[in-house]
């Protein structure tokens, strides 16, 4: 991270575009302090009852313009893999289990590190814009295509390569290892995907340019659906048609998002490619690093709980189960990311603009708006359960399994839709460093030992990964 005492956007010579003024970034414009705050464009104080929720419905249009095509796109992009999930869990346990190892895990561990480090342009271009800075824009976003496939080649890609030994030596049985790992060396286009993708739509939530985003995802999962069904069931490929369909959806997605970005859509946030891109690399690393901390390590927290299902007795039904399950809360949690995008764009803009009553009210109607969503989302499962695990698995244990855990996995949908929404609200006012340290504690201090106890001392089997969300309480508290 910058020293506190700096711009988070830099305002050096080379990052001035000719002619326009200069017009810094501060960071320690923020939620609790006033400094530097352009009061006179901010709302005004709270003083009663009826101001609040006359700000209270204002706030909400805006953020629901922003939250309301997020969470649309965020499910049509989660869809694209629970498709595959489904028709994977009609070809056998073992299918659908290496499927659910590879893409919790190996695909999980990956994006969660390019997604992570992803979001340091959420600070950076939303601070930028709000600032009327967008010359900018172009710039970061090219500095983060930089990292992310730098990341990707160097590193990322061993993962894939040695995937099966890795999940090996991790305690994974040979049966699973073995067919995640072939399925995850299919997955490495998917893998350079995800670095091209993470900064374009960060890139462009900054500017509010969402609906776009939706319309192109939800193209891709038509798409994906009925190709999916085509070389998975109907022509007999399994996981070959999987990883085919997988791998050429997401390029879908992003080369039609970079077809947006040129042909001039966003104005003077896209004027070329430029060398400065290459310029002040190693700022935004260091920002970038800090994001990726702070996301990644409540990203692998989940793909913990698939490795230790893989532990547990009659691995492949628990896992089968763990990853229904999870693949459940992920559809919720893609509200909660739809209005975790929402409010890191609301924060950044209002913090570049100046306004800091305006971000923080924000910040409480989208934590109140979430947490009554996911009580409705909660209630619609419970009624349901006796027909969705049909969906996902044709196996009757693993059915009754899930069938058991779905009055859990209500409680956790409640807990988990509120925490994304402060994570947004982190990134927003550039707090990834301070968050990664509290994600640290709460998740692997606190959380990990807890399940480890309560799953293999106490024998609860898989039901202890669903308490293994106590973390995100105590987190919310921070």
């Amino acid at each position: 991270m910058e020293n506190s005492e700096r711009p988070l956007l830099s305002t050096r010579d080379e990052d001035q575009t000719p002619g326009q003024p200069h017009n810094p970034i501060l960071a320690n414009t923020s939620l609790f302090s006033s400094h530097n705050a352009n009061y006179g464009n901010d709302i005004d104080p709270i003083n009663g009852v009826g101001d609040f929720f006359r700000e209270f419905f204002v706030e909400s249009k805006k953020l629901w313009r922003l939250a309301g095509p997020a969470i649309f796109s965020s499910l049509c992009r989660y869809s694209i893999g629970a498709v595959t999930q489904v028709f994977a869990g009609h070809l056998s346990a073992l299918d659908l289990a290496a499927f659910a190892v590879e893409n919790s895990v190996i695909a999980g561990f990956s994006s969660g590190i390019l997604f992570g480090m992803g979001s340091a342009l959420e600070t950076l271009c939303g601070q930028a814009f709000g600032a009327r800075r967008p010359d900018m824009l172009g710039i970061y976003l090219q500095r983060s295509w930089v990292i992310l496939f730098t990341t990707s080649l160097l590193l990322l890609s061993f993962l894939y390569i040695f995937a099966g030994q890795i999940l090996k030596l991790i305690g994974q049985t040979q049966a699973i290892s073995k067919a995640a790992g072939i399925f995850a060396r299919w997955m490495i286009p998917q893998l350079f995907a995800y670095a091209a993708y993470f900064p374009i739509i960060k890139f462009l939530q900054s500017q509010r340019k969402i609906m776009m985003m939706a319309w192109i995802s939800f193209v891709a999962l038509i798409l994906h659906t009925v190709f999916s069904w085509l070389l998975m069931l109907k022509l007999g490929w399994g996981l070959v048609g999987a990883a085919v369909v997988l791998n050429a959806s997401w390029w879908f997605i992003v080369v039609a998002l970079l077809l947006y970005v040129l042909s001039g859509s966003c104005g003077r946030a896209w004027s070329g490619f430029s060398w400065k891109a290459f310029q002040n690399l190693w700022a935004f690393v260091r920002l970038s690093l800090a994001s990726g901390v702070m996301l990644c390590l409540e990203v692998w927290y989940f793909m913990a709980l698939i490795l230790f299902a893989g532990y547990l007795k009659n691995a492949e039904v628990s896992v089968d189960a763990l990853s229904i399950c999870l693949n459940i809360l992920s559809f919720t949690t893609m509200v909660a990311l739809g209005c975790n995008a929402a409010i890191s764009v609301r924060v950044s803009n209002e913090l570049g603009a100046g306004h800091p009553r305006t971000a923080k009210f924000a910040v409480l109607v989208v934590v109140i708006s979430s947490f009554f969503i996911s009580l409705v989302l909660s209630l619609i499962l419970v009624l349901g359960r006796r027909q969705y695990p049909a969906l996902f698995s044709s196996n009757a244990e693993v059915k009754q399994e899930v069938y058991a855990l779905t009055p859990l996995l209500a409680v956790c949908i409640v807990i988990n839709n509120v925490q994304p929404v402060l994570s947004g609200v982190a990134i927003g006012a550039g707090w990834q460093a301070f968050v990664a340290y509290v994600n640290i504690g709460c998740y692997y201090v606190f959380g990990v030992p807890l399940g480890l106890i309560l799953g293999y001392l106490l024998h609860f089997g898989v039901k202890v990964t669903h308490s293994l969300d106590m973390p995100k309480i105590l987190k919310s508290s921070f």
